[in-house]
């Protein structure tokens, strides 16, 4: 159902590994844009220092430490946020993971407590904050990936989270259609992104890994989130190189397997060693927005026109008079 989202200015939003990454610039980007910042981590001392920057700026903005593999601890953050700004109108999943290794040599625990966080995460994240955007309207936003919809090398773990994290919520949206709740259930799949999850994953190979190229800023991830907290979105996918891989997958799926295969050895670094450490299993580093280690693209022009109908209107317009200007030059 059609719903009213709020403007951005009017809005809480409670955003999920909001330490780094994308989850850190989304928070950044949110509080200047005039929304109040609901921030969870698992990382108390990063989020304090979060927070006292964005409130001497003199934005508003609070946070919760929580593991969102912690049902009981993601309900506690959410009644937090309520408790402290009356309410939310968005949440976002961001909170994740990552393993780099073949999949037949990923230990067992460590893949499940990547499904913990990456999954589990979400599923927590719905049972907090569905209750309250049914009363009250709004917008449930959640990070998937493009390897949501295609196979990964070395992050196969990665990738089977992302597929599950889409089952879920393409499900869960259908359930809040047919109860016509007033939720914009969106799912976000990014690209590659230059962001520090690399360099916070678990690595099991003999040097420093990368995310696959070529890669986007994780500021540019933001700019959709905040466009799915006002506007009702299905799905939107950041990067037009990941939009070609989908649809490559989807209709060369031989041609794209092997394609993958030789991505393997981009996602090495060989000039660095690996993390001595890795956030799998307790907060780690935090911080950062950006890779220290990997450049990217603040602009794509495929995401533009996505975001933006007048721009796939104007480039449409744009290539109907091409043809017309050449249909008539055949003419003459």
């Amino acid at each position: 159902m059609r719903l009213n989202l709020k403007p951005i200015r009017d809005q809480t939003i409670v955003i999920t590994g909001a330490s780094s990454g994308i989850g850190l610039a989304t928070a950044r980007q949110a509080a200047e844009a005039g929304a109040r910042v609901f921030l969870v981590s698992r990382n108390e001392a990063a989020l304090a220092r979060i927070c006292h920057d964005l409130t001497a700026r003199g934005y508003e903005a609070a946070f919760a430490v929580a593991d969102v593999g912690d049902a009981a601890a993601l309900r506690a953050a959410a009644q937090q946020a309520i408790a402290r700004f009356d309410g939310f109108d968005a949440w976002v999943n961001i909170a994740g993971v990552a393993i780099y290794a073949k999949l037949l040599d990923t230990p067992i625990q460590e893949h499940a407590r990547l499904f913990r966080t990456n999954y589990w995460g979400v599923v927590n994240g719905a049972a907090a904050a569905i209750p309250h955007l049914k009363k009250y309207g709004g917008a449930f936003i959640t990070i998937g990936s493009v390897a949501s919809d295609i196979g990964t090398p070395i992050l196969g773990a990665y990738a089977a989270s992302k597929h599950a994290v889409k089952g879920f919520i393409d499900s869960l949206r259908i359930e809040l259609i047919a109860e016509r709740a007033p939720v914009s259930v969106t799912l976000i799949k990014p690209s590659g992104i230059a962001s520090p999850l690399p360099e916070h994953a678990a690595n099991h190979f003999d040097c420093a890994v990368k995310s696959p190229p070529p890669t986007y800023a994780p500021e540019l991830v933001a700019d959709v989130i905040l466009h799915a907290v006002t506007h009702q979105r299905r799905e939107i996918t950041v990067g037009g190189v990941g939009f070609l891989q989908i649809i490559g997958a989807a209709h060369t799926p031989h041609l794209m397997d092997r394609i993958s295969a030789a991505f393997i050895p981009l996602m090495k670094d060989t000039s660095r060693r690996r993390e001595a450490k890795n956030n799998l299993f307790e907060a780690g580093f935090s911080g950062e927005v950006r890779s220290r280690f990997q450049s990217s693209r603040r602009v794509s022009l495929y995401t533009t026109g996505t975001l933006h109908s007048f721009v796939v209107a104007g480039l449409g317009a744009l290539a109907l008079g091409i043809a017309l200007a050449a249909a008539a030059r055949a003419r003459r």
